[in-house]
């Protein structure tokens, strides 16, 4: 059973809970990371989440997101889960927003609570998406997606959104966005 690090305000670990039943309407804090891969061109791979999944099913958002596994630093899970949900290894992982964190509420009430580093990523090629996790993928040019985000004109899920947000104060070009250290992530993200 898949488990995530339950956390405490200042980032630290408290306790896991199983996965499966951590988001409902009262969702505790828990550790989380999201990824944003690009390729040489600036064109940012976008993927769709299965339409099974208990969270925000069937929508658009980045690359791709997950938990760290109890004792797992986060650019590990990131490593793990692009492997398990996209195929794709050995990818250059940089932290870019190491203290990000949102509260996001479905219309049916679950509730996501995270403390969410944001890392960017090279891919050198397409995905192989696992069905049971993304249903779909497009590579979307960065200039023309964050500005659609922020207009409100692409939909994508409420943590990309906010991501977004963020990552467009770093420049315009993710390739300068400056690389933040493994000091600067929740304690409970940092490398074992």
């Amino acid at each position: 059973m898949e488990q995530v690090v339950l956390l405490d305000e200042s980032g630290a670990g408290i306790g896991v809970a199983d996965k499966a039943h951590v988001h409902h309407a009262d969702t505790p804090l828990h550790l989380a990371f999201s990824s944003y891969l690009f390729d040489r061109a600036g064109r940012l791979l976008l993927t769709r989440r299965a339409l099974h999944k208990k969270t925000w099913p069937g929508v658009w958002t980045n690359s791709c997101c997950g938990h760290p596994a109890p004792g797992e630093g986060a650019a590990d899970a990131v490593v793990r889960r692009l492997s398990d949900e996209l195929g794709l290894a050995d990818v250059r992982l940089d932290l870019v927003l190491p203290a990000f964190r949102y509260r996001a509420v479905m219309e049916n009430g679950v509730v996501e609570n995270e403390m969410c580093p944001v890392f960017r990523g090279l891919a050198e090629r397409d995905p192989e998406p696992n069905p049971d996790e993304v249903d779909a993928f497009e590579w979307v040019p960065w200039s023309e997606f964050a500005p659609a985000v922020l207009a409100g004109v692409r939909p994508v899920s409420p943590w990309c959104v906010l991501q977004v947000e963020e990552l467009v104060k770093l420049g315009d070009d993710p390739w300068s966005w400056p690389v933040a250290g493994p000091g600067e992530l929740p304690p409970a993200a940092r490398p074992q």
